[in-house]
Order: C-alpha cells, then sequence, then structure tokens
C-alpha cells in the first residue's frame, strides 16, 4: 500500500481505485490506508469517499515490512487490533459536513460521545452488526451512505426475493442464461458494506438468507448456481434500516437478534434550524413529534419533509409550500397539521396544495419583453 502511493506522489486515490491496482479486497485495502494515516505515513482528505496520498513518511514506510503477529490476519484479530489501537483520543473527529456519494450533504451528529459516523466505523471495525430505527424520512439512509463510501444497498419490499440478495440467472445479449450474482455476494467477495434498507418490510424467510454471513461462519451456500460457496472477506458488514409503525413492517426476534447494536434514529430539529428552514414551521414539526411520542398522532414532519419545504418554498412560495406540508401529512393526521401550520404562521385556513379552475386564455404567459395582445396587428 505504502510503495503504490510512494510510487505516485502527486495522485489522490480512493479505496476502489487502490483495491483494484493491487487485487485486494476493498476491506483490506481499507484497513491498510487508515493504518498508514493513523502512524502519519500517509494523508487523507476528502469527504464522502475519502481519498489518500503520499506524504513525507510515506516512502520510508514502503521500505520496511511492519510483521504482525500469528493469527492478527483474521478479521475477528483485526477489529481486536483496532479496538487496541484506535482510541478515541486519537481517532480524527469527523464534525463538519461529510458529503454523499451523490453529492449530498450529511451533518454528523452525537452517538455515545462521538460523531455518528465514527461510532458506525468503529462498530464496523468490530464487527458488530447494527440496526437503525426511526420514523421515514430522520436520516437512516443518510448517516450510513455518509459512513460507509463502499456502500452497497438493497431496498427492501414484500417482493423482495432471495435472488435480489444472492443472485439468479438473467439472459445475456446472445440468449445464454447468466448467473448474475446480487449485492450480497458482491459485498462479500469484496468486503464492502451493506446496507439492508427497510428490511422489516422483506420476508422473514428470504432474509433467512443473509444469517449465514453475518455470524461466525461469514459464509453462505448459492444453492442456485451449483451449490456455490461465498466466503466473507475481512471489511464486509451489514448494517439493517427499520421504520417502526411503518404497514407491513416487522421486526422478527430473529432479525433483531442478529444485529447486537440497535440505535434509534429522530429528526435533528436544531440541524434543521441551522439549514435555514423557516423558524416557524420547524417549531410546528417539533410539536406535531411531541404528540406523536404521547400517541396523541400518527405523523410528524421529519428532516426530509422539511428539506422539501424549503425547496417548495424556494420555487413556489411560501404559501403553496405549506400547502403542500399539510397536502402530504396522512389523511387521518392533516386537519391537526392543518390546524398547527395554521396557528404558527397565523394564516386563516390552509388546505392542500390543489389545482384551481382552468386559466383564461388571456392568462397564458407572454413571451419575455411581449407588450400583450392588444397591440398585436397594430400598425405602427
Amino acid at each position: 500500500m505504502a510503495r503504490l502511493l510512494a510510487d505516485r506522489p502527486a495522485d489522490k486515490l480512493t479505496i476502489g481505485d487502490m483495491a483494484r491496482q493491487l487485487g485486494h479486497s476493498h476491506g483490506a485495502v481499507r484497513n491498510a490506508a487508515l493504518t498508514l494515516v493513523r502512524r502519519g505515513e500517509a494523508d487523507q482528505s476528502g469527504t464522502g469517499q475519502p481519498q489518500f496520498r503520499a506524504n513525507a513518511k510515506t516512502a520510508a514506510a514502503a521500505q520496511r515490512a511492519v510483521i504482525s503477529p500469528p493469527g492478527t490476519h483474521s478479521p475477528r484479530a483485526q477489529a481486536a487490533t483496532t479496538r487496541t489501537t484506535y482510541t478515541a483520543a486519537a481517532a480524527p473527529k469527523q464534525t463538519g459536513p461529510i458529503r454523499r456519494a451523490g453529492g449530498q450533504l450529511y451533518h454528523p451528529r452525537e452517538l455515545a460521545d462521538l460523531p455518528d459516523v465514527e461510532a458506525l466505523n468503529r462498530l464496523r471495525d468490530a464487527d458488530v452488526p447494527v440496526l437503525l430505527y426511526g420514523p421515514p424520512g430522520t436520516g437512516k439512509t443518510s448517516l450510513v451512505e455518509a459512513a460507509f463510501p463502499d456502500l452497497l444497498t438493497v431496498a427492501g419490499d414484500g417482493d423482495t426475493t432471495v435472488g435480489d440478495l444472492i443472485g439468479e440467472y438473467t439472459q445475456d445479449d446472445a440468449g445464454a442464461y447468466v448467473f448474475q450474482y446480487g449485492p450480497l455476494v458482491t459485498a462479500m467477495t469484496e468486503g464492502r458494506a451493506l446496507l439492508i434498507d427497510d428490511a422489516t418490510l422483506i420476508s422473514p424467510k428470504v432474509l433467512a438468507a443473509l444469517y449465514p454471513a453475518m455470524d461466525g461462519r461469514r459464509q453462505i451456500q448459492v444453492k442456485a448456481h451449483k451449490g456455490e460457496t461465498i466466503k466473507a472477506e475481512p471489511g464486509f458488514y451489514v448494517v439493517a434500516g427499520h421504520n417502526p409503525g411503518v404497514h407491513g413492517a416487522v421486526l422478527t426476534e430473529a432479525l433483531a437478534s442478529r444485529f447486537s447494536v440497535q440505535i434509534q434514529i429522530g429528526t435533528d430539529y436544531d440541524l434543521a434550524l441551522a439549514l435555514r428552514i423557516d423558524a416557524r414551521v420547524v417549531r410546528v414539526a417539533r410539536h406535531l413529534a411531541q404528540q406523536v411520542e404521547l400517541g396523541e398522532l400518527g405523523w410528524a414532519p421529519q428532516l426530509r419533509e422539511l428539506l422539501s419545504y424549503q425547496k417548495t418554498e424556494a420555487v413556489l412560495g411560501t404559501k403553496a409550500a405549506l400547502a403542500n406540508l399539510v397536502g402530504i401529512a396522512p389523511v387521518e393526521d392533516r386537519d391537526a397539521v392543518a390546524d398547527a401550520v395554521t396557528k404558527a404562521v397565523g394564516i386563516k385556513k390552509i388546505a392542500p396544495l390543489t389545482l384551481g379552475k382552468q386559466l383564461p386564455a388571456s392568462a397564458a404567459r407572454q413571451p419575455p419583453g411581449s407588450t400583450g395582445s392588444a397591440h398585436r396587428g397594430r400598425p405602427r
């Protein structure tokens, strides 16, 4: 790893770049790169997808081999080494915004006295699976994407099959049937993180195909492909998302027992204010969330809805954005949401965003610089 960086001193390389050139798994390369950074023998930069570059000590590091004691290269032993050497005092604190793979910014939050992205990476190094639970739109997926740049995602629902996880036969351009590996197999063989989003919407029988990869066996058998055995490379890690209260979401005992750490995710309304979302609307959302906690209401705007409000307001104006906020509330909660909004903003009545009557032809938008139809055909 050090030799690769030293040979390309002007380049910033991602984990994927180095994995392809070295022929090792993403997980192994990630561990080696972070080790060099912790020892001061390489520099790390970038948010979301980190990049690594040689520094003044990299060339010297490439000239010597650091021999680990026998047995320390197993996934469990590597995790133990990480827990011993990667102390809270020495660890970098990722407190600033992190750019996710899609370009969006994620703002880290506190978790167990650590930035949440750092806490998740420590749990990954220790091979402790995590279940994130909370209402939709609170940032569960965003957190995982920010923490793990090498992430693969399975969007779960009631129609998810074993083939969607492991793989299945598909027809190629020549008409022949070939086996296409699924995201679980890819994550295992490349040592990558795997998010099972909305895991509790997936049938327990389908999820059972995942369990052998998560326990001490760390392998699965692909019965559909000649009974092939797939073994997990170091770095393979599973995290799942769960939306309690969503219709059809069932957290079974078998699923819950596979995740040693379960973290509740709620909306950070202070962050919403920091993002300059209308303070009146944030206050309404916070009040509605308190009613949800008391069991008096079933829905409250989360950060996703508040960000959507902000974007809608910028395009269509405050009145339309408020109407849309009321309209996206479930029917059974809509009157309560509308009442809270009207009281907060001082509007007498607000209804869901709705199309009105047809506009007259004369109201059609005129081209820029046009003086209107009254001047058409007038002699000059």
